[in-house]
């Protein structure tokens, strides 16, 4: 064991040394491909990580510390009835402005309290793809037809591809059941609607800190955001049972930057600053609830960050070109052919999309002649895989589960396109 694990070290060692030894300076598609992956990890830094990932770990520690084991598998585990479970997990995506990877930390928390591995991928595959932000925009942009087409097929293939793994992997799954089954079942420690509004007051910050638009009818979305934020106070004072001084102190803290700096990443990010040294300062389910989230933070954050890189050094970003010129994909993806509609699956599958950059990008390769099918493919296969979260993904359910996932992604995402583009 020890010599394969030494043996390993001394792969990676020998791939890193011939990739550096090779590596083709000069070369102005190279350098290029190098500051594309660049640009990428701070667009996703500056845009992706303070204002939607961060609020998404707290999410998943909302789950992990707030909602009892016992209260998942109620709505996802064995006892749950199945027609129920994958409803709820099908359709829960749309209160949640997530993408791919802002999903991750939702899904590993809910998979780690005990959900079954078929609502749980239900839920994996269907939050990207039919968050109500993402399908707003694309019924706008990109017509109502194609908006209507994402969320019938996100919502149908989640179910069918979290069935179709449940069925393969039955055997594991078998012995997870019997072990639900046999569990007693602890009462909760906290009333059901004070979990409730703790988690959807996260939320709810998640959701207007990332509105695309400056207004939501009308109101400013950071006073929106704002309102929010002050419900949060009051759930940590009276929910969470903090000191209400050290509340108030953290409090004043973010509205002084708020008043003082005009980005608005600055006082959010105070704000968490805060949160944290104010949780590790009490006792109980508040401090538990920041070293959950922290235990995701670190599980995942630097596995997407080297996706982010590989995806932006590969295949670019939509204001340039990685090693695979754009014009290969463009020529591939034309008509509605198996092979247009399969590339179109595989393409969105390994390219990173943040939240809502499908759609400008999806834009563009229209106007370059994709067809609909493809586009409706990509659509499917883009939100719900990247190749950063299938780093995440196999940390969390390894190799074989996550490429039976990712398979089923791509030929359900083929079919919808087939389908689509015929009607």
């Amino acid at each position: 064991m020890e010599t394969r694990k030494e043996l390993k070290i001394l792969f990676w060692l020998l791939i890193i040394f011939i990739a550096v030894y090779f590596m083709p300076l000069g070369q102005a598609r190279f350098e290029n491909a190098v500051y594309e992956a660049l640009s990428l990890a701070r667009y996703y830094a500056r845009e992706h990580v303070i204002l939607c990932l961060i609020p998404a770990f707290f999410i998943a520690g909302v789950i992990a510390v707030f909602i009892s084991q016992a209260a998942v598998i109620k709505y996802f585990g064995a006892r749950a009835k199945k027609w129920k479970a994958y409803l709820v997990a099908s359709v829960s995506g749309t209160i949640l402005a997530v993408c791919s990877c802002t999903v991750l930390p939702l899904f590993s928390s809910i998979h780690k309290r005990g959900a079954g591995l078929g609502p749980a991928i239900a839920f994996l595959y269907s939050g990207p793809a039919i968050n109500i932000l993402a399908i707003i925009l694309t019924a706008r942009i990109l017509g109502w037809e194609l908006g209507l087409a994402r969320i019938i097929g996100a919502v149908v293939f989640s179910v069918v591809i979290g069935l179709i793994m449940s069925f393969i992997f039955r055997k594991e799954e078998k012995a997870r059941t019997e072990e639900q089954m046999n569990m007693q079942a602890p009462e909760d420690g906290r009333p059901l609607w004070q979990t409730a509004f703790h988690f959807f007051v996260l939320v709810f910050i998640l959701i207007f800190a990332n509105w695309g638009e400056d207004k939501f009818i009308g109101v400013d979305k950071w006073h929106i955001t704002s309102f929010f934020g002050i419900l949060l106070i009051l759930s940590l004072v009276y929910i969470l049972e903090m000191r209400w001084q050290h509340v108030a102190i953290g409090a004043l803290t973010v509205v002084a930057a708020a008043i003082l700096f005009d980005p608005p990443e600055v006082p959010f990010l105070l704000a968490v600053v805060a949160l944290v040294i104010i949780s590790l300062r009490q006792k109980g389910e508040a401090r538990e609830w920041i070293f959950e989230t922290w235990d995701f933070t670190k599980q995942i954050l630097p596995l997407l960050g080297a996706g982010v890189l590989i995806a932006g050094l590969l295949l670019g970003t939509a204001t340039g070109e990685g090693l695979i010129p754009s014009v290969w994909v463009e020529s591939l993806v034309g008509g509605n052919s198996i092979g247009s509609n399969a590339f179109a699956s595989v393409f969105g599958a390994f390219m990173y999309f943040a939240t809502l950059t499908e759609i400008p990008i999806l834009q563009g390769l229209i106007v370059s002649g994709m067809g609909k099918g493809p586009a409706l493919a990509l659509l499917l296969a883009g939100p719900a895989l990247s190749l950063p979260n299938m780093l995440v993904i196999h940390s969390v359910l390894g190799t074989k589960k996550t490429t039976v996932f990712v398979i089923l992604v791509v030929i359900m995402a083929t079919i919808s396109g087939l389908i689509y583009g015929a009607i």
